[in-house]
Order: C-alpha cells, then sequence, then structure tokens
C-alpha cells in the first residue's frame, strides 16, 4: 500500500487517467465499428463517410497516448483495404 503522500496521489491521478484513456479508446472502437458495420452491409457511401470520420479519430489516439501510431496506421490501412475491395 503507498505510504507516501506522493504515492497516494500518482495512485488517484493514475485512476483518473484509466478512466479517460479507456473513454478515448472507446470512442476510436465506436467509430471503428461504425466503419466496420457499413462495409459488412456493403454500403459503399456510408462506410467512405465513416471511414473519413475515424482516421482523425485514430490520430487523436495516437496523439494522446493511447495507441501506438502503428496500431493506428494498420487499423487505417486494413480499413481502407477492406473499402477498396468492395
Amino acid at each position: 500500500m503507498a505510504n507516501t503522500p506522493q504515492a497516494k496521489k500518482r495512485i488517484r491521478r493514475n485512476e483518473r487517467r484509466a478512466e479517460i484513456n479507456g473513454n478515448r479508446v472507446g470512442r476510436i472502437r465506436t467509430f471503428v465499428k461504425k466503419v466496420e458495420s457499413a462495409l459488412a452491409a456493403g454500403d459503399k457511401e456510408a462506410a467512405t463517410v465513416a471511414l473519413a470520420a475515424v482516421q482523425p479519430e485514430l490520430q487523436r489516439g495516437v496523439a494522446k497516448g493511447v495507441l501506438h501510431k502503428n496500431t493506428a496506421s494498420r487499423k487505417f490501412s486494413r480499413l481502407t483495404k477492406r473499402l477498396a475491395s468492395l
């Protein structure tokens, strides 16, 4: 258990940051799912619009430190490839 005031503060801060970061990742997942559902339905127009919305979300996740840049690139690349194959 944390004994020093600074260690106690770090625990409080880590809990707050974990909640915020979890919300960020969940938001990104929601945007990705919109693209995937449009792709599954075969709706190229909706998938294109959703893909345009997911790209800045992925980049924001990278900037905020919740996603690695290669992970975001890979996700975007795979979604783009699936859209092109429609």
